[in-house]
């Protein structure tokens, strides 16, 4: 067993922070795009009969739908929280799809898995919370079979300098236990892993409009819907806190990214 190096995090993503989430960004869904990033993601890899590795599945819409959708033979979903877990499972059940899906709570860092066991790893905004990248890089590499992609999204910055104070600000407000690296260091550590075709694609000019209608959305357009299933606290909070990853998107120090690559087929 390879132990990653992450801090044992506190439960982010409760019962009431899922219900939100999802009522901004789909059901099924804790982070933005719906059904369309995820197919921007997976590109034209096929994953009919692919067995998958679903990073940080969340409360599980991009796990059932890699079955349901793209026709991936097993898919298993981990994540580190135990309302997720909980919240895809029940998905997986209502669907009937548990002999297709494992939803499997870990301890954080752990991966389980034998070398070789997967076609595919894949990864939507949730690795964002590791902060050793290269040794993430190592263990992806190592559960991939040759010749097996690393599909993913994540939150990065655009440099290893110290943050600024505004991504600071920003940071401080979000509170998720951000571990944010740069398209570099990323690019190295999978290189250093062994990964070939590595290719990073910046999503900041896409995310930074969609984060000002979420922000309207938020602020006016579905201001009562949002605070029904919250509080007035939460909803200014939350307002705050997306005015200040905003301000970040607009410097460009915040780059959301895509993240692709493959594993040779002599490793």
């Amino acid at each position: 067993m390879v132990i990653l190096i992450m801090v044992d995090p506190p439960a982010y993503y409760d019962r009431k922070h899922i219900e939100f989430l999802e009522k901004l960004w789909g059901d099924g869904y804790l982070s933005p795009g719906g059904p369309g990033e995820v197919k921007r993601i997976l590109g034209n890899v096929d994953l009919s009969k692919a067995t998958v590795l679903d990073i940080g599945c969340g409360s599980g819409g991009i796990t059932v739908s890699l079955v349901s959708d793209y026709g991936a033979q097993k898919v298993i979903g981990i994540d580190v929280e135990t309302d997720v877990c909980q919240v895809a499972s029940q998905r997986v059940k209502k669907l009937g799809l548990e002999k297709d899906i494992d939803i499997v709570k870990v301890k954080p860092g752990d991966f389980y898995y034998d070398d070789a066991s997967f076609d595919v790893v894949f990864s939507k905004d949730s690795i964002v919370h590791i902060e050793d990248k290269e040794q993430l890089a190592k263990e992806i590499f190592r559960v991939l079979k040759p010749g097996g992609h690393f599909l993913g999204s994540d939150w990065l910055r655009v440099n290893d300098d110290p943050p600024s104070p505004e991504m600071l600000h920003y940071l401080k407000l979000e509170d998720l236990g951000f571990e944010m690296a740069s398209p570099n260091r990323y690019s190295r550590a999978l290189m250093k892993a062994g990964f070939q075709n590595i290719f990073l694609s910046n999503r900041n000019g896409w995310y930074k409009q969609k984060a000002k209608q979420e922000v309207l959305d938020l602020s006016k357009l579905m201001r009562q819907e949002f605070e029904e299933i919250s509080s007035k606290q939460y909803m200014d909070l939350t307002i705050k806190t997306w005015n200040a990853m905003i301000a970040v998107l607009e410097t460009g120090e915040h780059c959301p990214h895509h993240i692709k690559c493959k594993k040779p087929f002599n490793k």
